[in-house]
């Protein structure tokens, strides 16, 4: 028989701040914050717009931060036992610092890479070193994964977690995740002309132009219903559905009629045992091929329901946040299945005509939710659900 999966704490940090307030203020708001990176110099670059949240730091130290507020949210013990995953694709910026070190001593004639510029932090590239790095910086004893599977990688994390404790295998599972905006993604997104050309990501509108990154990290305390009992934790809401597909359609374009993802989410629906859910947090990035290929594979999954069923996506205020997309937005999602609020999909304009769901454009709205639905999709394919239901 499969346990019940109850989620017991979180924390959060995007370009708004650090915790749920921060998110109430500027997701929840519509208030979109993407300004000018001054992180590092972003003149080669086709833009220089992203959503930041002050100067640059190790990504450990936000994984920690998250992490840390997460436990003592769910009030786990000192030294519990607790598998820690984390979505990740390492820290580069020490490895970016580096080269650029060695480009500048060889212009100069000098000794590459003669004053050693990142050479310490190049271990923080590994994956695998930042989930072993975050289980030891709370202490907690566990299996210490890495998900490195790009936009659905700490929806991943999740989902190995709820599979871990229905199945028996786990009690508690802390799943993480986190990126912060660093100039070789916003590089290479730019190559691709993946990004916004006017400094704002309107998803599902007939003039949107792209997506911008943005800073987040977040994490999860994931509990057996029988462990969280034993231990007088308080439930914050119980993951009841959740679905992996991949359609192999593209290295970099979903499928038409979005068809991984509503593989996804058709699984994660017939997991919670439910015909449709009261919200959809969408993947939603505001590119030519996404938003109509989501709208598809959302109308399929839903069928006579689609029409009532609102979505919106959030990546219009927070950016994308790559690997830490999925977990900081299961956390957006709980938020808006607790709090019965909707946030909404900012500077939304025109719509396309080939997205034609609810998109709760710019202003949030009242809702009793009883259930919601996150989406992530990833290059390759990979597309991610999760179900979210009230305790």
């Amino acid at each position: 028989m499969r346990r019940e999966v109850l989620l017991t704490g979180y924390g959060v940090r995007t370009a708004f701040g650090t915790g749920a307030e921060a998110l109430r203020d500027g997701v929840f708001d519509g208030r979109p914050a993407f300004a000018p990176v001054t992180r590092f110099d972003t003149g080669p670059y086709r833009t220089d717009a992203a959503a930041t949240h002050g100067p640059a730091v190790p990504l450990r130290e936000v994984l920690a931060e998250t992490a840390a507020a997460a436990v003592r949210m769910a009030g786990l013990p000192a030294g519990a036992r607790a598998d820690v995953l984390v979505g990740t694709a390492g820290d580069f910026t020490a490895l970016t610092r580096f080269w650029r070190t060695r480009g500048r001593d060889a212009d100069a004639g000098g000794a590459a890479g003669s004053d050693g510029a990142g050479g310490a932090g190049v271990v923080e590239t590994v994956p695998a070193w930042q989930a072993a790095a975050l289980a030891d910086a709370l202490g907690v004893r566990g299996t210490r994964l890495a998900f490195t599977s790009a936009c659905v990688a700490s929806a991943m994390a999740v989902v190995h977690g709820c599979l871990l404790i229905s199945s028996g295998r786990a009690d508690t599972v802390l799943c993480a995740g986190a990126y912060l905006v660093e100039e070789e993604n916003l590089a290479k997104f730019g190559s691709g002309f993946a990004l916004s050309r006017d400094g704002a990501v309107r998803p599902f509108c007939a003039d949107r132009s792209g997506l911008l990154l943005g800073d987040g990290a977040a994490a999860v305390v994931l509990e057996s219903a029988d462990g969280a009992r034993r231990r007088g934790a308080r439930p914050l809401a119980a993951l009841t559905g959740w679905g992996v597909a991949g359609d192999a359609h593209h290295v970099a374009r979903p499928h038409p009629e979005g068809a991984g993802l509503a593989a996804a989410a058709g699984r994660a629906l017939r997991g919670a045992g439910l015909p449709r859910v009261g919200y959809v947090n969408a993947h939603g990035t505001a590119t030519r091929h996404n938003d109509p290929a989501e709208t598809r594979g959302l109308r399929a999954v839903f069928g006579p329901y689609a029409d009532s069923v609102p979505v919106s996506s959030t990546k219009s205020t927070t950016g994308h946040l790559l690997e830490a997309a999925g977990v900081v937005e299961l956390v957006i999602t709980l938020l808006a299945l607790r709090d019965g609020v909707l946030p909404p999909t900012a500077g939304f304009t025109e719509p396309d005509p080939l997205c034609d769901l609810d998109f709760v454009p710019n202003r949030p709205h009242k809702a009793d939710l009883r259930a919601a639905m996150t989406v992530n999709a990833a290059f390759g394919g990979v597309n991610t659900a999760l179900v979210l239901e009230r305790t």
